[in-house]
This record gives structure tokens, sequence and C-alpha cells, in this order.
């Protein structure tokens, strides 16, 4: 008994750190598909973020609850916990599989969609930086085009240029840059395809992964409780 007690002890004051854990996480994945909402048009691919922040903040009860019930067992406590550790298994099961599925669906859509916003946008060999959307994922990402800037090369944009790049393409230290091919050097020299790739793969695998360890802790914990449950039974409240 003293032992799952001091188990459970623990792994109230982790329940507390990992909160911060899945906010972070929660808003990671947020912020990824709202940056990027031209991209990704579906507004349920945010889902295990919010998911993640309704993690966090079951985690702070629950983990309070492990810490008293280490100190002193209550049987309205135990039962409780007992509760919140179900209710937390599916909302962290839940969002690990969202996650892990929306990784894999989101991937296959972003080439196709970063293509055809290079292949739809409007620019001219000017001094005007531009405004759209993919000269804002140009400039956030500091990448060029899907794979590289010779993706703005091809006839099959309706906006083909021989001589330029959009400004959008230059990097940040050189100022003076406008997209002229004769400097290549200026220009970035990644696609954008495979940065976006990198930040969708780190938020979901994210997500998924603190996710699973959590549900481990709680299995865990869960274990601890009933331990001391059985070692003090329900007798009015055995319905429970």
């Amino acid at each position: 008994r003293s032992f799952a007690k001091s188990v459970l002890r623990f792994l109230g004051f982790i329940f507390w750190g990992t909160a911060a854990v899945q906010v972070f996480g929660g808003v990671l994945v947020i912020l990824m598909f709202k940056n990027y909402r031209y991209l990704f048009q579906e507004s349920y691919l945010s889902l295990p973020g919010w998911l993640a922040l309704v993690t966090a903040l079951t985690l702070l009860p629950t983990g309070l609850l492990a810490v008293s019930i280490s100190v002193k067992c209550s049987r309205n406590q135990q039962g409780t916990l007992m509760y919140l550790l179900v209710l937390l298994l599916c909302l962290e099961m839940s969002s690990a599989a969202l996650a892990f599925s929306y990784s894999a669906k989101t991937a296959s859509q972003l080439e196709s969609a970063m293509g055809y916003l290079v292949h739809q946008h409007n620019w001219t060999c000017s001094q005007d930086p531009g405004n759209s959307s993919v000269d804002v994922i140009q400039r956030k990402l500091q990448c060029c085009g899907v794979h590289n800037y010779t993706d703005w090369l091809k006839p099959s944009s309706s906006w083909h240029h021989a001589a330029c790049v959009p400004e959008s393409c230059c990097k940040e230290k050189h100022s003076h840059c406008r997209g002229d091919l004769g400097h290549v050097e200026q220009l970035s020299d990644k696609g954008c395809l495979k940065k976006l790739e990198d930040q969708l793969c780190f938020a979901m695998l994210y997500v998924f992964w603190s996710c699973t360890v959590l549900s481990i802790l709680e299995l865990l914990a869960a274990v601890s409780n009933g331990f001391l449950m059985r070692h003090q039974p329900f007798r009015e409240l055995r319905i429970l």
C-alpha cells in the first residue's frame, strides 16, 4: 500500500507537468492549421489539438486527486480519480488516433494544394512584394516553390516569367533582392513542400507520442488506485 501511495503521489506531480506538455502540443496543432488554412480547407483537422487542450485541463484535478489520495485515502476521491482516468484515456486515445490518421491524410494533400497556389499565383518582375497566401508561406518558411525555385519557371503557370521569381523567394539577408534569376544565390534553395511536411509531421507526432506515453502513466495510476481501493472496498457505494 505504501508503494502504491508513493506511485500515486509521483504520478500526481507528473500529471501537472504533462498538462503543460499537452497544452504545447494542442496549441502547436491548432496554430499549424490556422496559419496554413488556405492549404487545409477542413476545419476538423485541428480536432486533435482541441482534444489535447481538454486533456490538459482534466489533468489538473486528476493530479490533485492523486496527490490527495496518497496522503489520505478517501472513498469518494478514489472513485472520482478512477472516473477521471477513464475519461483521460478516452480523450488521449482519440487524440492520438486522429493525429496519426490526419498526418497521413494531410501529407498527401499538401503537394497538390501547394502546386495549385504556385500555378495560380499572379506576380510581375517588379518591386511589388506581393501579399498572396503563397508569398506569406515563402516568407515565413524561407522557401521557394513547391520543390525549389524552378517550379516558378514551368510553362504550366498562367503567369510564367522567364526572368524572375516572386520576391518572397528572396533570402532575408538579401534586402535588395528582386527575384532576379541572374542572382540565384539570393533565392531560397529549398522548396516549401518539404518544410511544410516537416512541420506537420512534428506537430502530429508530438501529439501522438505525448498522448501514448501519458496513457501508459494513467494506466499505472489506475492500477495503483485500484490496489488501494481493494484494501478499502466500497460498501454502501459498491454500485460505483
